[in-house]
C-alpha cells in the first residue's frame, strides 16, 4: 500500500511541478497575466512549487525502503522521472494543447520504460 500512496503523491506533485515550471508559458491565454513581469511569474511558480513539495516530500518519506517503504533511492528517482514525463506529456497534449505526440516521442518513452526495467531489475 505504501508503494501505491507513494506513486499517487508523486503524480500530484508532478502536476503542480508541471504547472510551476511550464504553466507561465501559457499566461498569454489568461487576461491580466499576459502582462505579468518576471518577478510575478516567479512568485506564482514558487507558490505552485510549494504544493509540489507538499506532495513530493511525503511521497519520498513513505516510499523509501529505510522508512518502511518498498523503494530504494534509485527506484524512487526513477519512478519520479517516469511519472514526471507522463504527467508533462498529458498536460502538454491535452491541457496546454501546444504539441502533438509523434513517433519519436513513442520511441523515447519506450527507451525510458526500458531504463525503468533495468533500474528495478535485481541481478
Amino acid at each position: 500500500m505504501k508503494g501505491f500512496y507513494t506513486i499517487v503523491l508523486l503524480i500530484l506533485s508532478n502536476v503542480f511541478m508541471t504547472f510551476a515550471w511550464y504553466g507561465h508559458l501559457q499566461f498569454k491565454k489568461l487576461g491580466w497575466l499576459q502582462q505579468a513581469g518576471l518577478w510575478v511569474i516567479i512568485l506564482i511558480s514558487w507558490g505552485l512549487a510549494f504544493f509540489e513539495y507538499v506532495f513530493q516530500v511525503p511521497a519520498n518519506k513513505i516510499g523509501f525502503r529505510e522508512n518502511g517503504g518498498p523503494f530504494s533511492l534509485f527506484e524512487l528517482k526513477t519512478i519520479q522521472e517516469a511519472v514526471s514525463l507522463v504527467v508533462f506529456t498529458l498536460v502538454t497534449v491535452f491541457i496546454f494543447k501546444t504539441d502533438k505526440l509523434a513517433w519519436n516521442h513513442a520511441v523515447g518513452f519506450a527507451l525510458l520504460v526500458l531504463a525503468v526495467f533495468f533500474i528495478f531489475k535485481k541481478w
